[in-house]
């Protein structure tokens, strides 16, 4: 087994577009061709489009592009601009009079970090596409979705850290299989040693605080829980499998999200993955889950280690303690 880019897949290019002034963005897989793909949401509070697509019941087989966005609901137009992109260039779904691309989204809660009216549009959407398909440019860290992402926020926006986008790949013989995921987690994140890599500070923010502990400390429920989260994701595969196998890798990448991120798929996060095939190279499903979950679970500390600090959030590679 090697490690290869996520950049190294055939039938898959990534785009990301940002506003590092407002702290939002997005970043958009296209697929010219198309790709099957599924979709598990665990988290309570998802904020997504057309993501009914990927139920195994639903006819379409395949879509044309995902997109991963900050700015929580009010940015689920961004896919306009994606769309929009996509017609231009004839890659869709083909109709009578044009083809329709067919592009499933999700969101994450970014709008405390920086301006809360900076979202990500249908012209940040489009800029995204278009980069993806003439000259992709993903990159982990502060880019895309992950330019607002920020993690361990039970004690609110002062107290939490900077994260990012992430992305892991792996390669054994023809077969590859690789995660990118936007890290904006109410929980702390844990290396796989069971060390705590970020999260909630203590008070004074000279070391960390534990979630669960403060979890643990107050047991009565809340009706104003700090909701500014959402881990999303997507595992990618040059494997054959049909949307009802997808469904169940991108279910099984979920452990990869428990294995670094502790509390995980509360009723405050929108915590959601997508599986996507992209070939035809014959694999065995739980196989690819298992694997699916752990580069899931390293691309999401590989979004912490590439954070920078920004918006008076601290980075894992800055703290001082």
């Amino acid at each position: 087994m090697k490690e290869i880019s996520v950049n190294e897949f055939e039938n898959i290019k990534i785009g990301q577009a940002e506003d590092p002034v407002g702290a939002t963005g997005c970043t958009v897989f296209i697929s010219e061709k198309g790709m099957c793909a599924g979709i598990d949401i665990r988290g309570g509070g998802p904020a997504s489009r057309e993501t009914p697509l990927l139920d195994p019941l639903m006819a379409a087989n395949e879509i044309h592009a995902i997109v991963l966005g900050g700015g929580s609901a009010f940015a689920l137009g961004t896919a306009d601009g994606v769309m929009e992109c996509l017609e231009e260039r004839g890659i869709g779904l083909e109709v009578a009079v044009t083809h329709v691309p067919l592009v499933v989204q999700s969101d994450i809660f970014d709008l405390t970090v920086g301006d809360c009216k900076a979202r990500p549009d249908k012209v940040m959407g489009y800029k995204a596409a278009a980069a993806a398909l003439e000259s992709p440019n993903y990159s982990d860290g502060n880019y895309g979705a992950g330019c607002g992402a920020s993690v361990g926020k039970m004690c609110g926006i002062e107290r939490c850290m900077k994260s990012g986008i992430g992305s892991y790949a792996v390669q054994i013989g023809e077969l590859k299989i690789g995660a990118v995921v936007v890290v904006n987690a109410l929980g702390d994140i844990y290396g796989q040693d069971g060390r705590k890599y970020a999260g909630v500070l203590n008070e004074d923010k000279s070391g960390f605080a534990n979630t669960y502990e403060l979890l643990e400390g107050s047991l009565e429920p809340k009706e104003n829980k700090f909701a500014d989260n959402t881990t999303i994701g997507v595992i990618m595969t040059n494997a054959k499998f049909d949307k009802a196998d997808l469904c169940k890798i991108a279910g099984m990448g979920h452990d990869g999200y428990a294995k670094a991120i502790f509390p995980v798929h509360t009723s405050a996060d929108g915590d959601s993955i997508y599986a996507v095939s992209l070939g035809d190279v014959a694999a065995d499903k739980d196989t690819v889950g298992s694997l699916g979950a752990e580069v899931m679970r390293r691309a999401i500390l590989r979004a912490v280690d590439n954070a920078e600090s920004a918006y008076g959030l601290t980075a894992k590679r800055d703290l001082v303690f």
